[in-house]
């Protein structure tokens, strides 16, 4: 059975992993026979949101905590893992992604990788097993690989300002649609959309269902 490495930032859309596209992501790895390994760093969120009112929240939390929440308790912290332990690996998005995994958010292309997530990835490439990256979690690869000069192809949707950020951290951005994804067969990298576009939640399902599907086809 094939073992894919699910890389989660917290447990929310405007502070963590987004719920939908990591629970879609888990689904689809189910569905398709294959084992979800889910993984996050052991560091604090670089912020708290209230998810209902939209505003800051006060306090800590813990990202390999919250993301406990979404794996159901089943979860290890990133720093243990090694690329020998898995065929592929998925990022699923949300600004945890940009603010947790990476400091996305505050730095646009001088994005710096939390140095766990940033090994495995760059481990995982070395190993030429798949990577996958939903919404905004293309930056996260992006930087992560920076140094490595691949220029690989993602996409983030058609959001300018981060396809133009990405570019300039040596990425090619391609425009895509949400049920859709794009693949770099060189750099074996596959991304899709998801909530970069306002979407509605089948037609996200439907970008990652295919982005696993191709993720899981060049594991084999």
């Amino acid at each position: 059975m094939v073992k894919v490495g699910v890389v989660l930032s917290g447990c929310g859309f405007l502070d963590g992993s987004e719920i939908q596209e990591a629970v879609l992501t888990l689904l689809a790895l189910d569905r398709a026979g294959a084992t979800a390994v889910c993984m996050a760093p052991a560091i604090e969120q670089a912020d708290l949101v209230n998810h209902r009112t939209g505003k800051p929240a006060e306090g800590t939390r813990s990202v390999l905590d919250e993301s406990a929440r979404i794996a159901r308790g089943a979860i290890v912290d990133v720093a243990k893992v090694k690329a020998a332990d898995l065929d592929a690996l998925i990022l699923p998005g949300g600004y945890g992604a940009a603010k947790n995994l990476s400091n996305f958010a505050s730095a646009g292309a001088n994005t710096k990788v939390e140095p766990h997530v940033a090994r495995l990835v760059r481990e995982m490439h070395k190993a030429k097993k798949p990577i996958a990256a939903l919404c905004i979690a293309p930056t996260v690869v992006a930087a992560a690989l920076r140094d490595e000069r691949t220029h690989v192809k993602l996409t983030i949707g058609a959001d300018e300002a981060t396809a133009t950020a990405l570019e300039h951290m040596g990425a090619r951005h391609s425009v895509c649609p949400v049920d859709e994804f794009r693949v770099d067969e060189e750099q074996r990298i596959v991304s899709t959309p998801a909530y970069m576009i306002d979407a509605r939640i089948s037609e996200v399902a439907l970008g990652i269902e295919r982005t696993v599907k191709e993720l899981l086809r060049m594991a084999h």
